[in-house]
């Protein structure tokens, strides 16, 4: 199984000794990350009562997840762009997967990891947002939105998504050393193909429910979004294949939550022309 950003099977890489474990970043320990130049959050000084910062990649699927997810409960949080082939030391202390999203909140222990953060944003604030909770209130729907949730930050990711990311936008920016190079077409090829299906299945989730999850929108129609409109950006998404999934898409991606989404760019490589469209 490919592991994210396009670490090759088989290449294990060491992580740094002193991230054997999550644990809160107290003052002392920041200090000395700052004078090594590795404290986890550049931008942060130590001590200050910062309120929440958020460590991704623009182009980061499960990334893109949590923007999202922060913006449906009206946090902003500070931006910390990660390229996790790098394998900085300070990121690595606060994950020592060296994965995208991880979240830091005044100082306390990081959040990793997409699925992880989407639980606790609900169990911290999801009463807050009353009848637009994303995750529902009986148990029985509460299984199908994680179970969609799952199948599209989980089997989306690595039958599609995760190849075009890596092939045609990560290792334009990794050494050879870390896995960059030309892209692979097989790799592309497989992608696309397997876009194609999951396309089909949002499609027919959307023609049998207003939601992909149920009559609400949740943490599930987030996720699809968030992947699809990584494949959007770079016009890998055959939106004349599935008219229901682009009505759904058109719905979702005209949420004022998404704009910020919609803002991002590749320098050197445009968007296709359906990314920012509202009317495609």
């Amino acid at each position: 199984m490919l592991t994210m950003f396009g670490r090759p099977p088989g290449c294990i890489m060491p992580i740094a000794k002193c991230c054997t474990a999550v644990e809160p970043i107290g003052k002392n320990r920041a200090l000395k990350l700052v004078e090594a130049g590795d404290w986890p959050s550049p931008h942060l000084t130590p001590g200050e009562n910062c309120i929440m910062y958020l460590h991704h990649h623009p182009f980061c699927p499960h990334s893109r997840f949590v923007r999202l997810l922060l913006a449906e409960y009206g946090l902003e949080p500070e931006l910390v762009e990660e390229r996790v082939w790098e394998r900085r030391p300070g990121f690595l202390a606060l994950n020592p997967s060296g994965e995208t999203p991880v979240i830091v909140e005044e100082m306390a222990a990081s959040v990793p990891g997409a699925s992880i953060i989407a639980e606790w944003l609900d169990e911290t604030r999801g009463l807050a947002l009353g009848d637009h909770r994303l995750l529902p209130d009986s148990p029985a729907a509460r299984v199908e939105v994680r179970r969609l949730t799952q199948w599209f930050n989980e089997k989306m990711y690595v039958e599609a998504t995760e190849p075009l990311v890596r092939e045609r936008i990560h290792k334009r920016y990794m050494t050879r050393e870390q896995g960059g190079g030309s892209p692979d077409a097989t790799s592309l090829r497989m992608g696309r193909s397997n876009l194609r299906y999951h396309l089909k299945y949002i499609g027919w989730l959307a023609k049998a429910r207003k939601w992909l999850a149920g009559e609400k929108l949740s943490q599930a129609d987030l996720a699809a979004a968030a992947h699809l409109s990584v494949a959007d950006y770079l016009g890998d998404v055959p939106w004349d294949e599935d008219d229901h999934a682009r009505d759904w898409y058109a719905r979702i991606k005209s949420r004022p939550t998404f704009r910020a989404l919609l803002n991002e760019s590749i320098p050197g490589m445009p968007p296709s022309k359906t990314y920012a469209d509202l009317d495609f």
